[in-house]
């Protein structure tokens, strides 16, 4: 069997944007947190879901391009999501702290072990819908890389 090969710069992975709830309670600071190092590890690009309630144009438009929109709640009230779905994008994966163990209180501290099982969960492609969009070969330089900035970075 011959493997397809993959470009070492990481054109060819799928671009995905990560929007997390960042709530108030130490679940919505774990989304956050979770996002973060999701970015960091390469998995996708952290956008700001508050500028997305706005429904700036080009973070829309970038979400609505990129091959994967994933929402990180932190509880059940899944503010992310309803945030993102108001504009018209529909999440490809969505996971909800709550869901993955953690439990949601007042305090604001969580632990580097609720982070990792956030990130986890998410590398591990939990919450993720069946279907997802199939990224065309030449997105191009002005495809944007999903901050935000409608720019080629």
């Amino acid at each position: 069997m011959t493997e397809t090969p993959t470009c070492s710069c990481g054109a060819d992975e799928p671009r995905r944007i990560v929007f997390p709830c960042a709530g108030q309670a130490n679940t919505g600071q774990l989304s956050n947190i979770a996002a973060v190092r999701l970015t960091e590890e390469g998995f996708g690009s952290i956008a700001c879901v508050a500028l997305l309630a706005t429904g700036a144009e080009g973070l829309v438009k970038n979400a609505k391009n990129a091959d994967e929109v994933v929402v990180i709640d932190g509880c059940p009230a899944v503010c992310a999501k309803k945030i993102a779905e108001a504009q018209g994008i529909v999440p490809a994966q969505h996971v909800i702290v709550t869901e993955c163990g953690i439990e949601k209180g007042p305090s604001r501290s969580y632990t580097e072990d609720d982070i990792e099982t956030v990130v986890a969960a998410v590398w591990r492609g939990e919450g993720r819908r069946r279907s997802t969009k199939k990224r065309e070969p030449s997105a191009g330089p002005s495809s944007g890389c999903g901050c935000g900035c409608d720019g080629p970075c």
